[in-house]
């Protein structure tokens, strides 16, 4: 087929009877148009024309737009395969003209979309193309996700369907899902998945957190759904409260009432520039929570009351301080982990009432130990003395 309007999110592109030579006096243009928030990939697999300097007689142009007007990136020929190609915008045109003699096998090339998604809000959801139906061959998609300063990015992989890993190398070779610790692919990796892998819930270090999506040509699955929290950060501690830090611009048009520590009793204050709680510990209903090698954390919930009147949206953070050490930590506690902790609760009160009703409180084993070494002393002392008596 020489020309014509593509429209899907991936798709190949070939001179007319390739791999055949192709005929003389060709006049072939392919407008490609992806969605709006995308961008377009081109990357030619084979490609033999006549060669000629300044590719003037038989050649492949590239424009960055949907006529020959907008910017070109160049005219190529010969055996050399041209770039990879990625548009600024969501159309590309290509052009392949040849002249009246010499001609060559001709070119093949893919095109796919590179779909790119900003994300600002500071709780959101994404997925996969067409999820959950199967998603294209031969994409790379992007979601960028950035929250203003003083946040960090809770992401997890509620769904998660791609093509396995390589039973050679046992990579992720194929179709992968990778996350960046930062707006782009140079940033550090977080990590890479496909299959059925079920990734933990993931933290970035700073405000921003880049999801890349890669397919080949191949097999396809249902692809992936994904949903992302904001977690504010500055949070720290002494041996007797909790300092929490949240800036004004992380949260713009919040009442300082919508943001409480423990219960609303213990609301945050309005300074210059941050909303500020400081609470003892002894206050606002934290509690001492014991954790492994004898390390006492001490525990409580911050809400943030995002409710616009319509609908109910209240954020849990759960913010924890190694009082000996005074080091504090965040995190955002999700849907999921409010329903397993909800149900442990009722669990645990439901044994506590049971268990109340059946057994005695248990003894204090220090006191049994102390009589016991008494005891043991006074049997050794009439030992003693009964053996002087008898000399």
């Amino acid at each position: 087929m020489c020309g014509g309007v593509l429209k899907g999110l991936s798709g190949v592109i070939s001179s007319p009877g390739y791999p055949q030579e192709y005929s003389n006096n060709a006049d072939c243009s392919w407008t490609i148009h992806v969605s709006n928030t995308s961008v377009v990939s081109l990357v030619f697999i084979d490609f033999q024309l006549e060669n000629n300097e300044g590719c003037n007689f038989d050649f492949v142009a590239l424009f960055d737009g949907p006529t020959v007007t907008h910017r070109h990136l160049g005219n190529y020929c010969g055996a050399d395969r041209p770039p990879n190609i990625v548009t600024t915008s969501n159309q590309l045109l290509v052009v392949f003209k040849s002249d009246f003699n010499i001609g060559g096998r001709g070119f093949k090339a893919h095109y796919y979309s590179e779909c790119q998604q900003g994300l600002s809000a500071v709780s959101g959801n994404f997925t996969s193309p067409h999820f959950p139906s199967i998603y294209p061959n031969n994409i790379n998609c992007h979601w960028s996700i950035t929250l203003a300063a003083g946040y960090r990015i809770k992401l997890f992989f509620p769904v998660m369907d791609l093509e396995d890993r390589d039973r050679l190398s046992e990579e992720c070779d194929y179709d992968s899902v990778s996350v960046y610790d930062g707006a782009s692919q140079t940033d550090a990796l977080l990590g890479r998945w496909c299959g059925r892998e079920q990734p933990s819930s993931l933290i970035s270090k700073g405000n921003k957190l880049l999801v890349v999506l890669n397919t080949d040509r191949n097999e396809a699955h249902r692809g992936f759904a994904a949903s992302y929290l904001g977690v504010p950060v500055n949070v720290s501690c002494t041996r007797s409260e909790f300092t929490i830090l949240i800036p004004q611009q992380s949260l713009p048009q919040l009442d300082r009432e919508n943001i409480y520590l423990g219960n609303p009793s213990c609301t945050a204050q309005l300074t210059a520039t941050s909303y500020k709680i400081l609470a003892q510990f002894v206050n606002c209903g934290t509690a001492s929570q014991q954790k492994h090698r004898n390390i006492t954390m001490l525990v409580n919930k911050l809400y943030i009351d995002f409710s616009d009147g319509k609908q109910q949206n209240i954020q849990e953070y759960k913010v924890q301080c190694d009082a000996l050490r005074k080091i504090a930590s965040v995190s955002i506690v999700s849907a999921e982990e409010r329903r397993q902790e909800k149900k442990t609760q009722q669990i645990d009160n439901d044994a506590g009432g049971h268990v109340g009703e059946h057994r005695a409180e248990p003894h204090d084993l220090s006191d049994i130990v102390f009589i016991s070494i008494c005891v043991l002393a006074v049997i050794l002392m009439v030992i003693a003395i009964v053996w002087l008596v008898l000399l």
